[in-house]
């Protein structure tokens, strides 16, 4: 099956992009800890972050990739390549003013993005400084999300999904070889974020030409495509980044908490993201070029396949992975992070936060599945109607859970408000016949979550026994961790593999047909 293909493409490189960016957030707690200079480095980095994933990654992408699409099939490659050209160039002109703006703006905007931050204070000092490095990041990455989108458009998924993996190499380069040549680690990491961005461009361009995609540069025009896609991303921005303006949210709030909540947060986010991505980037982008063309040929059978065994992955992978991390928060935390300035209580106070973004872990991986199907049906209002409720709830939540849970209670809002999203994403979907939930889904359902919840009886008694060694060298920690995790994942693929959901036989049969 397409799409499982693609989907096995893109969590492959995921994977790697994740493993790498483990490594690099192992260091950065490091050398960095929970302090003001590590809050201001994370705001300096979630910024130009939350207009990249939201704008160019989420918004653009589903916009620009039909229209692109589209452009080929009906006029050829040479049109598409022209379209393309002009889309980049305004692209361009448009980010670098907005770009140059804001880097001037930037003693405003701090006020304004993270309102607890004090002028004259560390954490305001740096986070000016370090944000004015970074934010030129927005930039070089729409301009690489739109050359990914043409290749994902031409089936060739494997370059923009290991891009990433750039971004998260050049950090660690300029972390451990090139802080000293900096006035701060803040400073070196900020500089990585810049230049990884440059790299991660250079790379989807020497693809585009290694693939002969055509590409035809063209001067600056809002012709009537392109006057369409920007149409088409305003109300996409919202529906696209929900999750991220969730946790743009979350920092706002932090930043009137002690110094560290942001970092807290920060690190939980980190380890949430691990199966969030590997999850969500596959389902979000292998569906949403399959469905449209299912949906566009009237193929209700195809459409409803594709529908439910995206929501079958996502349950698949996202229901254990949310159990993991309510189960054993702090064994993850304290072998991963817990070293150098990163002591005991960062490492209690990220457990927490990390268990309020694991409930709603598998509503967020479903809410990829919905949204893809809202913009293959080119319905973009609907989830932006929805987008603006969870946002508020999310909003009102944190301000009321903080004065219980303190920053625990801002990552709980956001997990809480990720079901709400799915709720009410899946009451707008009902009316499509050809998006129905079928037979498979609603029988193995069920069995994921009876094989997850085996799991997490599992993990509850070895972390029991296996306490004391989360308290030992790292390479002790590391092993146990190991020990853990790998329990827990054999017990849930034996009870899978016995509950019928994902047999060894359909494994051979999938791996069989690839080799043929």
């Amino acid at each position: 099956m397409k799409l499982l293909k693609a989907m096995a493409t893109i969590a492959g490189f995921t994977m790697l992009s994740r493993i790498a960016g483990m490594a690099r957030d192992m260091l950065t707690a490091a050398v960095l800890g929970a302090g003001p200079v590590a809050d201001a480095f994370f705001v300096a980095l979630k910024l130009p972050n939350l207009f990249r994933r939201v704008a160019a990654e989420g918004a653009f992408s589903v916009s620009f990739v039909p229209l692109y699409t589209k452009t080929l099939t009906q006029e050829g490659e040479d049109a598409a390549g022209k379209f393309s050209g002009e889309v980049f160039s305004v692209m361009f002109l448009i980010l670098s003013v907005f770009s140059a703006v804001i880097m001037t703006a930037m003693p405003w905007v701090i006020h304004v993005i993270a309102p607890g931050f004090e002028e004259g204070t560390t954490r305001y000092d740096f986070a000016v400084v370090l944000t004015q490095i970074t934010f030129p990041y927005l930039l070089l990455m729409s301009l690489t999300a739109l050359f990914g989108g043409m290749l994902n458009a031409h089936s060739k998924f494997g370059p923009f999904s290991a891009a990433p993996i750039i971004f998260n190499l050049t950090m660690i380069f300029f972390m451990v070889v090139l802080t000293p040549l900096f006035p701060s680690a803040g400073h070196s990491l900020s500089a990585g974020v810049a230049v990884s961005g440059l790299i991660q461009l250079a790379m989807m361009a020497y693809f585009i030409r290694r693939h002969k995609i055509a590409f035809r540069w063209q001067p600056p025009k809002l012709s009537r495509k392109t006057k369409q896609l920007f149409k088409l991303m305003g109300p996409g921005v919202l529906a696209a980044g929900v999750f991220q303006i969730n946790l743009f949210v979350d920092m706002i709030v932090a930043s009137l908490l002690p110094a560290g909540s942001i970092s807290f947060l920060y690190y939980a986010d980190r380890l949430n993201q691990l199966p969030l991505s590997l999850a969500g980037i596959a389902i979000g982008t292998a569906l949403l070029p399959m469905l449209s063309k299912a949906l566009a040929s009237d193929d209700k059978k195809e459409s409803n396949d594709l529908f439910n065994r995206s929501l079958e992955f996502c349950f698949f992978v996202a229901l254990p992975a949310a159990v993991a991390l309510l189960i054993v928060p702090q064994p993850m935390v304290a072998t991963l992070f817990e070293h150098g300035k990163f002591t005991a209580t960062e490492t209690l106070q990220t457990s927490y936060v990390l268990m309020g973004y694991a409930i709603g872990l598998p509503a967020y991986v479903a809410s990829k599945v919905f949204m893809t199907a809202f913009w293959a049906h080119e319905d973009t209002m609907t989830p932006v109607k929805i987008s603006i409720l969870t946002a508020l709830s999310n909003v009102a939540l944190c301000l009321l859970f903080i004065g219980w849970l303190g920053v625990a209670g801002i990552s709980l809002a956001t997990g809480i408000v990720g079901w709400m999203q799915v709720y009410l994403l899946r009451k707008k979907l009902k009316p499509h016949d050809a998006l129905e939930f079928d037979d498979r889904l609603v029988t193995v359902f069920p069995k994921i979550a009876f094989s997850s919840c085996v799991m997490a009886i599992v993990l509850s008694v070895l972390a029991y026994g296996l306490q004391d060694f989360f308290h030992d060298s790292l390479p002790v920690k590391i092993l146990a961790l190991v020990a853990l995790l790998g329990a827990g994942a054999v017990t849930y693929a034996l009870v899978i593999q016995v509950s019928g959901v994902l047999k060894i036989s359909d494994i051979k049969r999938y791996l069989k047909r690839r080799k043929e």
